[in-house]
């Protein structure tokens, strides 16, 4: 059945900044198309929450609090996972933050923070796990991109790097990892309403601007986001290597 190719049961998948927003939705979504699913972030608390939330709903989860820009903390806590687990099937490496500001007022440390997080954090988390992927001659790897891999805008130059070179390390890790069968494709969510974007839908000119500027005429939400990824975790897209997926509602395709 073309369903069956949809069906994540018996797989395991980590997700990086899963304690909320679209790593939370899409956790969940991995989650309910039968995956195991390892849900991360650095705020204890945060993320016991998260997981029990998920828990909750009957969901097979569990909570891994770790940093993604500390080398030696990823890879314990990938060999905690997998030794809980047995193996980790899909990455989706969705851990990001915004320090927003003109370029020529950025500080040195808001500019590393976020190349840090953004961009070297989802090459050290795939790191780690490619080993075992590389071993058993399969994974998923998913980098949340985003419009900014592609569109520059005021006071984001910081983040569109980092996610400019997120889209070109995803085609990277695709031309070296794929004749291992590892498909890397990229997710570039639109303008979601999120804890990292609400401080924008609350700014009543940017509301209209977005909405204005984007076909569909709204935000997205977040559940929109859970189609695509289980999508690339899927035997569905076995032959797809290398992409990046926008879910924008329009705004790329428009002048």
């Amino acid at each position: 059945m073309p369903a069956d190719l949809f069906d994540l049961t018996g797989s395991v998948a980590l997700v990086t900044g899963s304690s909320q927003g679209l790593g939370f939705e899409m956790a969940k979504g991995l989650g309910k198309a039968g995956a195991t699913v390892a849900l991360n972030g650095r705020d204890s608390a945060k993320l016991s929450k998260a997981v029990a939330k998920l828990d909750g709903e009957g969901l097979n989860v569990a909570g891994f609090a770790f940093d993604v820009t500390d080398a030696s903390g990823i890879k314990t806590a990938i060999a905690d996972i997998e030794s809980e687990f047995g193996h980790i099937d899909v990455l989706v490496n969705n851990a990001g933050i915004q320090r927003r500001g003109a370029l020529e007022e950025l500080t040195d440390e808001a500019w590393k923070d976020v190349l840090d997080i953004n961009l070297t954090g989802a090459f050290k988390v795939a790191r780690s796990v490619a080993g075992g992927m590389i071993k058993r001659r399969r994974g998923k790897i998913i980098n949340i991109c985003s419009l900014m891999s592609e569109l520059g805008r005021d006071s984001t130059g910081a983040y569109a790097a980092a996610k400019g070179g997120l889209k070109m390390l995803t085609r990277a890790m695709a031309v070296e990892w794929g004749p291992h069968n590892i498909q890397v494709n990229g997710l570039g969510p639109g303008y979601f309403i999120t804890p990292m974007t609400q401080v924008l839908a609350d700014t009543f000119a940017f509301d209209q601007w977005l909405k204005s500027r984007t076909p569909a005429g709204r935000w997205g939400k977040t559940e929109e986001l859970v189609g695509p990824a289980i999508f690339l975790a899927s035997r569905a897209a076995d032959f797809v290597n290398g992409q990046v997926l926008y879910v924008d509602g329009g705004i790329l395709a428009k002048l």
